[in-house]
């Protein structure tokens, strides 16, 4: 895929859909009714165990995976190819050839390194000092190659683009800046399906939320649901882009209308903990009429206890939406027509 200066997103989400649907781990992720303080329900996008990898990320790194290949192989052989396709000799022994490479805090680098392996190719994963080992470990177990790179995330952000440079491997990253668009577009084009899932329920039963907590590192996932909702949900609700006090980079970049960059310190919200924003994520929010909320360290912490004790085991990260709803309750005093809903991105690390 060509890097490109565009940040116009305008995903294909129905070749997205297509994809998935030929994948056989593929399910629709739960969307469960849970009670909040002051008893009202909360409907709650289940992402804890999606694709066997338990977060919203098997649906980016993979998809984008499938896309490059399948890309680079119609210019090569003059052929599209199906899913079926994928798995044949020829087109795998190709995939054998080619290296993914990115820098991860989390699930991006496990979502890298599964798409890899699904279709035969190679992944090299560049980890801060900052990750933990266990990490290391599961992306091996994945297959990846693992490379310490740097202190905190943007060192190894820099290891990896460097890395790309410097060898025949493609850079696959969340992240979006000048020059290098193209292929996060893809790992946000795969997000989408989420939205698509929750749209085709609710308006199958009529009910709609009227506000949509939406946690945000780089912001892929938060601009590509806010994209879908406007795009085509039948009843509009407010959006709330959700990130950490220590890491508001989307927030910043609002306020000063233009991508610009937020230091802090690091954050319990590692998923989240992202000083720069993806380009494109803030230029789609900007158009997406989404307001911003921070939590803090605190805040992230008992949302993660919380919803952990309604059974559904997370994170700091994973909660963030939650502890926003929490966080605005005394401000919105919800009524009975107040109809929340989370996205609780990852199970426990």
């Amino acid at each position: 895929m060509k890097h490109t200066d565009s940040i116009h997103f305008a995903p294909d989400f129905e070749r997205a859909v297509k994809h998935f649907k030929a994948q056989d781990d593929y399910t629709i992720s739960p969307l469960l009714t849970l009670q909040a303080p002051g008893g009202f329900s909360i409907r709650v996008k289940d992402e804890t165990n999606r694709m066997g990898l338990g977060a919203f990320k098997a649906l980016g790194a993979p998809y984008a995976v499938a896309r490059i290949l399948e890309t680079e192989w119609a210019a090569q052989a003059g052929e599209t190819l199906t899913p079926e396709r994928m798995n044949d000799p020829d087109v795998r022994a190709y995939a054998a050839t080619r290296t993914f490479v990115c820098a991860s805090a989390g699930n991006h680098g496990m979502g890298v390194a599964a798409g890899a392996k699904a279709l035969g190719a190679n992944a090299r994963i560049h980890l801060a000092q900052t990750v933990p080992a266990s990490f290391a470990d599961r992306l091996r177990a994945f297959g990846a190659e693992v490379v310490w790179s740097g202190d905190v995330y943007d060192e190894s952000v820099a290891a990896a683009i460097a890395d790309a440079d410097c060898t025949s491997a493609t850079l696959l990253a969340d992240g979006t800046w000048p020059g290098y668009t193209e292929i996060p577009k893809s790992v946000m084009e795969g997000y989408c399906i989420i939205a698509e899932e929750m749209r085709e329920t609710f308006a199958a039963s009529g009910v709609w939320p009227t506000h949509v907590y939406l946690q945000a590192g780089v912001g892929g996932l938060a601009a590509a649901m806010a994209h879908m909702i406007r795009l085509n949900w039948a009843e509009q609700p407010t959006l709330i882009v959700v990130e950490p006090e220590a890491a508001a980079c989307l927030k910043a970049s609002h306020l000063a209308g233009a991508p610009s960059r937020s230091d802090g310190p690091e954050s319990n919200m590692g998923r989240l903990d992202c000083k720069e924003p993806s380009i494109v994520a803030w230029h789609t929010l900007e158009r997406c009429d989404v307001t911003y909320q921070t939590i803090s360290e605190d805040d992230a912490e008992a949302a993660a206890q919380a919803v952990t004790g309604m059974g559904l085991p997370t994170t700091p990260s994973g909660a963030a939406g939650y502890g926003a709803l929490v966080k605005q309750l005394s401000d919105i005093n919800p009524g009975k027509d107040f109809r929340p809903l989370v996205i609780i991105s990852e199970g426990p690390a």
